[in-house]
């Protein structure tokens, strides 16, 4: 028996949890490769802030992209 339509647009609408999990390890997980660089030291506190909101910009440029993508046709 096939699920009501209802149903299957409210699970549609939440986005699952994995999507932001995922980009959030591995953003951790290269921020702390860097923080462990001998070179860190030398690097501006200015440039590490720019770095790291240029990367938070184009991340949600590129999410919002793919939500553009999935989003249903009409």
């Amino acid at each position: 028996m096939p699920k009501p339509e209802r149903e299957t647009m409210s699970n549609r609408k939440r986005p699952p949890v994995v999507v932001f999990i995922i980009p959030l390890y591995f953003g951790l997980l290269g921020f702390y490769r860097v923080t462990q660089s001998p070179q860190f030291e030398s690097y501006r506190t200015m440039d590490v802030v720019q770095l790291l909101v240029s990367g938070a910009g184009l991340g949600a440029a590129l999410t919002g992209f793919i939500f553009i993508l999935l989003r249903p046709r009409r």
